[in-house]
């Protein structure tokens, strides 16, 4: 795949993606913040075992199957993390959810990492990712209500992010940076 293609031609798998992603992050992060009276992260469980965790996981295949090993990996390791937190009782240990958060974080931080030179999209919503996982999991190990707002603010940004460049390859916008996150179209994970 051209590792130069505009944002308005990216692919089917990268913008499956990336809404899948935007959705997941958006539902994880408004819970964590309880933007709405009575919603909580657990509220988020089956958004994140079906979208966030089949559906991008399936996008990770996908993009394997196109030779894009970037997206693939960041689709298919994202997808097992939402699957693993929407079908695991991360919540029996407040430690063990940190340790999982803490660890997802650490693999944020390497997709943020690997999208550097393609964009700010991609960099910026692993970035986003990364740090909202980060506050969740010192929130989580703190027991710190406060943090685990600011943790699900940072995921409705990532969210957003990610549902901006699924839309701007839909409607054909221009990326932030004239390519769309990643490499190319495709590190968009």
């Amino acid at each position: 795949m051209d590792n130069e293609v505009s944002a308005g031609s990216t692919t089917t798998t990268s913008t499956l993606g990336r809404l899948a992603l935007g959705v997941t992050l958006l539902a994880f992060g408004l819970g964590h913040a309880e933007v709405i009276e009575g919603v909580t992260a657990a509220d988020a469980m089956s958004v994140a075992t079906y979208v966030g965790g089949i559906a991008l996981f399936i996008a990770g295949l996908l993009a394997f199957r196109e030779r894009d090993s970037f997206t693939g990996t960041a689709f298919a390791s994202l997808g097992a993390l939402w699957f693993t937190w929407g079908t695991a009782d991360v919540a029996a240990s407040a430690n063990a959810a940190g340790l999982f958060l803490l660890l997802f974080a650490l693999l944020a931080l390497s997709l943020t990492l690997g999208a550097a030179g393609g964009g700010l999209l991609g960099q910026g919503m692993y970035g986003l990712t990364a740090l909202s996982l980060l506050l969740l999991a010192i929130a989580s190990f703190g027991g710190s209500e406060a943090l685990a707002k600011v943790g699900g603010w940072a995921g409705v940004a990532a969210g957003a992010v990610a549902w901006y460049g699924a839309t701007a390859a839909l409607a054909k916008w221009p990326a932030l940076s004239g390519r769309a996150a990643g490499r190319g179209v495709t590190a968009a994970g």
